[in-house]
């Protein structure tokens, strides 16, 4: 904490998303950092931001309601800026496969802009890009490690991918210091809990609180690895303060795997409430389904010595404590 204090204090930190999940949670920790913070967010209701997300440090950082798909506003935005922890992005699979050119705009096409904006107007800023494990599809072996065939089962995935290597590129030819974490399923406080088309064990969460029954296609043996914000946050904050980092990709996960059905099971055990059943898998799930994941964290343990603090049942322990006292602002 004091080295990440002494890297951050008195820096320009840009979040883009900075209203969602992610951005929010890191913008708190920023906070604590004594950085200068401005978060970009469209605001746009299927995509999580949420002004109640900076609840506390509203009058620490500025909020800018953008899109990032508005060059103008992103070649403004990137001045003077020392750090870009670019975190916006369409992140439903199935929204991606319904409606693929608007994935294309925020996955790939704004990435491209944000780099354009970054090469004509700060050259000179370093930017974190928020990849994901779906880019892998289908696992060949686990658990998965960054040299893993790259082959996504949903146009988000091919997107994203799209989004990450631009980011390389611009780094390889640019001099863009540039690196990419590809997140697992990340959960905890402050997530979009409208919708279950973003995270399932938030979903599964949501549905625990309400006494609800938490539905499970087939059996739900599938992997997951779970991994709590608060240490996505840290990792973030770690690759965006190392030189070792630019021009590489990361995993960040648990580096553990834990049946969905299980999960679901945690969940009400810990919400006292709730139920399980099962149903077929639907068929345009079925289609985009990566089956088992488990993360390879070896290269971002050994290269910023980052480990996973939280583990699968205090995450939920903490997420449902947040939410049973802020459910009028995210249900």
């Amino acid at each position: 904490m004091q080295n990440l204090e002494k890297y951050y204090s008195g820096k320009n930190v840009l979040v883009t998303g900075g209203l969602g999940f992610i951005g929010s949670n890191l913008a708190h920790k920023l906070v604590q950092l004594k950085a200068n913070i401005v978060l970009v967010d469209s605001l746009i209701p299927a995509y999580g931001g949420n002004l109640f997300n900076i609840h506390g440090i509203e009058g620490k950082v500025k909020a800018n309601i953008a899109d990032v798909r508005d060059e103008n506003s992103m070649n403004c935005l990137v001045k003077g800026q020392d750090c870009i922890f670019n975190l916006a992005g369409q992140v439903s699979h199935l929204d991606s496969m319904i409606d693929p050119y608007t994935d294309l705009e925020i996955n790939y096409r704004s990435q491209l802009s944000i780099l354009e904006a970054c090469r004509k107007n700060n050259d000179k800023a370093k930017i974190l890009f928020a990849a994901t494990r779906s880019q892998y599809g289908k696992a060949c072996k686990l658990p998965v490690d960054e040299n893993h065939p790259v082959r996504p089962t949903d146009i988000n995935g091919i997107n994203k991918t799209a989004g990450e290597w631009a980011h390389i590129l611009y780094h390889n030819v640019y001099g863009i210091k540039a690196c990419s974490l590809r997140l697992s399923n990340t959960f905890g406080p402050r997530h979009l809990m409208k919708h279950s088309k973003h995270e399932v064990l938030s979903w599964f969460i949501r549905l625990a609180l309400d006494g609800q029954p938490i539905t499970i296609y087939d059996e739900g043996k599938q992997l997951r690895d779970f991994n709590y914000v608060d240490d996505v946050v840290d990792a973030m904050l770690l690759a965006m303060a190392s030189d070792k980092t630019n021009g590489e990709i990361y995993n960040v996960g648990s580096g553990k795997g834990t049946q969905l059905v299980e999960a679901a099971k945690l969940c009400v055990k810990i919400a006292g409430k709730g139920s399980i059943t099962h149903v077929p898998f639907p068929p345009e799930k079925k289609k985009i389904e990566i089956g088992d994941y488990i993360a390879d964290i070896g290269k971002i343990r050994k290269t910023l010595d980052w480990e996973p603090k939280v583990g699968l049942e205090d995450g939920i322990k903490m997420t449902m404590d947040f939410f049973s006292k802020n459910r009028q602002h995210y249900w």
